[in-house]
């Protein structure tokens, strides 16, 4: 497995894991993908084999008072892909990312229906930090995780 950094070309292929991931109204847009994907506070880190892509997340940072915060958008495995250490490698490099963006925290939302993402995250570090309601389409709550990074 070939894990490196998004380049233009990888957007097809990218969305068309989202697609398969998240069905509509939950679903990214393509311009929102393409806004988040783009932005100079964000990297996006692809998982691929033999030229196909096998998942890809997706970072952004911001600077607080505390120090910069960042979060990640997604995290997403093709089915095929599943149970191979691809989302643990995809953390990891969302931890480095992150540390060299001097973030000091890493923290997500994660539908509380998502038992397999809740396990890779607390195996990951992530500790369960509160709870949004309605946060999802159809009225699903999140669970939110934060990972302590530094400070």
């Amino acid at each position: 497995m070939l894990f490196r950094l998004y380049q233009p070309g990888d957007f097809a292929q990218l969305y068309a894991i989202e697609e398969i991931c998240f069905e509509p109204p939950v679903r990214f847009s393509r311009r929102y993908m393409q806004q988040i994907i783009g932005s100079k506070t964000s990297a996006t880190w692809i998982a691929e084999e033999d030229g196909m892509m096998a998942g890809f997340t997706v970072i952004d940072w911001r600077e607080e008072l505390e120090g910069n915060i960042a979060y990640i958008q997604t995290i997403e495995v093709a089915p095929a892909f599943r149970k191979r250490g691809v989302g643990t490698e995809l953390l990891r490099r969302v931890d480095t990312t992150a540390r060299d963006a001097r973030a000091i925290l890493t923290w997500l939302h994660v539908d509380v229906q998502n038992e397999a993402a809740i396990r890779l995250y607390r195996a990951n570090g992530y500790q369960r930090q509160g709870r949004q309601e309605h946060y999802y389409a159809r009225g699903r709550a999140a669970e939110i995780y934060v990972k302590t990074l530094m400070g």
